[in-house]
């Protein structure tokens, strides 16, 4: 019993899709502690498990509503939460009657959304906007008139429980760990403003928003208070970050301070658009002592004439302009990318571009997905739409071509030094870790032989050999420890 409510209040979180969303969890986790619930991480001991979902593209929904259909099936209430609820809001809650649909707008109150769910209240879901539309959301549009920023000037609860961020600088953090790991997301912004035709997030996450410099420091201060030692920079766009607080140099300007937070170690960018990289950032991200050497590229394509139709910049040659200019600051940087094929209008002399770009550029880790139509988005009216065969094979093609270039691009870093931050212990004498070239999750591993490491631990090695991205190494030196 806490505070005179019900023992029963036992949540579980699911959490689907990107770093943004783990962010939001995490969002959502505090909240929930703040507001008396018990959080579990099995979801047969909860009494309620939300599913923060993903509605980027058509198999993240599938795998959305198959994960909160096995969620009803534990005999738990199940609430939808994320990108897939935001976006679908009624609509969804009418397909899929085993859970109820909360919207972004009721993460504020998300403990009393679900008392409602716990006590048989039925929740009255946001209807979804006109998925047709493909203007920026504004404050005034959205529903309750507010743009959605979790835990952003959210007034805390009176006290918060162990393991809650302190109400301390600018505005207080209100987040949960879901995990004691060394690395953690750190979300900079939310929405997004450009117009690219294949893509529906600025239909339902909301024009760019950036977190000011203060709350995302007293942030990173925290999570270094937690023991993470690896901070990663998420949003849907970064390089975008302080255009609407006035200073189109924001990131340039926050990365060395973020670095300077004591307790972190490296500081990691993600979702860089190639068309507001600009030279000083490339500066900062390439020289800046803390700052990982790493450049996350949204190219999407390199046929020019594909990339216009998708409503975006660049070309090969520009592409790789800016890889050269990468390289001649940081030689060992790393670089990746995604890259959609099959898109209408296609042809072979485009993927031939594209091809002929990945066998030009050396990318750490590539990313290849075949185009299919979104609701709302430009692109689904577009004509010239390739046969579903025709992009299978398209994305098989490129997707063996990517696999033996990114082998390749490892077997290169073999006999020099890369810096490892020490996750977990395989076996003893052989640890897991990420080198300043690989996030998590997306850019494979190093695996390190040596004694006497702990998780943790920033360590440079010798790279000794690869596997398709993973790397191995011999532990060097202890660089430091948390």
């Amino acid at each position: 019993m806490l505070g005179g409510m019900s023992a029963d209040r036992t949540v579980s979180l699911v959490t689907l899709g990107c770093a943004r969303n783990e962010v939001d969890s995490e969002e959502l986790a505090g909240r929930l502690a703040g507001s008396g619930w018990t959080l579990v991480d099995d979801s047969a001991d909860a009494s309620v498990v939300v599913v923060n979902t993903c509605g980027f593209i058509e198999a993240a929904k599938q795998e959305s509503i198959d994960t909160l259909l096995e969620a009803s099936e534990g005999g738990a209430r199940v609430v939808a939460a994320g990108c897939l609820a935001e976006r679908y809001g009624g609509e969804l809650a009418r397909a899929l009657p085993e859970a109820q649909v909360v919207g972004f707008d009721d993460y504020t109150e998300i403990g009393e959304r679900l008392d409602d769910v716990l006590a048989g209240r039925p929740l009255t879901p946001h209807e979804p906007r006109d998925r047709r539309t493909l203007l920026p959301i504004s404050p005034a549009e959205r529903p309750g008139g507010s743009v959605h920023t979790p835990g952003h000037g959210a007034a805390p609860p009176a006290d918060l429980p162990d393991g809650l961020a302190p109400a301390s600088g600018p505005r207080p953090v209100l987040r949960r760990r879901l995990d004691d790991g060394p690395a953690a997301a750190l979300k900079i912004a939310s929405g997004c403003d450009r117009r690219c035709t294949f893509c529906a997030i600025p239909a339902f996450r909301g024009a760019y928003l950036s977190r000011p410099a203060a709350d995302v420091l007293a942030e990173a201060g925290w999570l270094a208070e937690q023991g993470v030692r690896e901070l990663i920079l998420v949003s849907e766009n970064s390089t975008s970050y302080g255009k609407d607080l006035g200073d189109l140099r924001s990131l340039e300007k926050l990365l060395p301070r973020l670095a300077e937070v004591p307790g972190i170690e490296r500081v990691r960018v993600t979702y860089l658009q190639p068309a507001e990289v600009r030279p000083g950032l490339i500066e900062v991200i390439a020289g800046t002592p803390g700052v990982a050497p790493y450049f996350d590229l949204s190219f999407q394509h390199a046929s020019g004439p594909t990339l216009r139709s998708m409503r975006r910049f660049g070309d090969r040659e520009r592409f790789l302009e800016l890889l050269a200019r990468v390289r001649e600051l940081a030689p060992e940087a790393g670089a990746r990318s995604n890259f959609i094929v099959g898109f209408p209008g296609e042809t072979e002399a485009d993927l031939a571009e594209l091809t002929r770009f990945l066998e030009e550029a050396r990318l750490d880790a590539v990313g290849v997905f075949g185009y299919s139509d979104e609701d709302g988005t430009e692109a689904a009216g577009l004509p010239g739409k390739l046969p579903g065969d025709v992009v299978a094979a398209r994305v098989e093609q490129v997707g063996r071509l990517a696999e033996e270039l990114m082998s390749q691009r490892a077997e290169e870093r073999i006999g020099g030094t890369v810096e490892v931050l020490i996750e977990e212990e395989a076996e003893p004498g052989l640890y897991e870790g990420r080198a300043a070239h690989q996030a998590p999750e997306v850019d494979g591993t190093t695996y390190v032989r040596g004694s006497g490491l702990v998780v943790g631990d920033l360590v440079s090695a010798e790279v000794t050999g690869a596997a398709g991205v993973d790397l191995e190494a011999d532990a060097v030196a202890i660089l430091s420890r948390r």
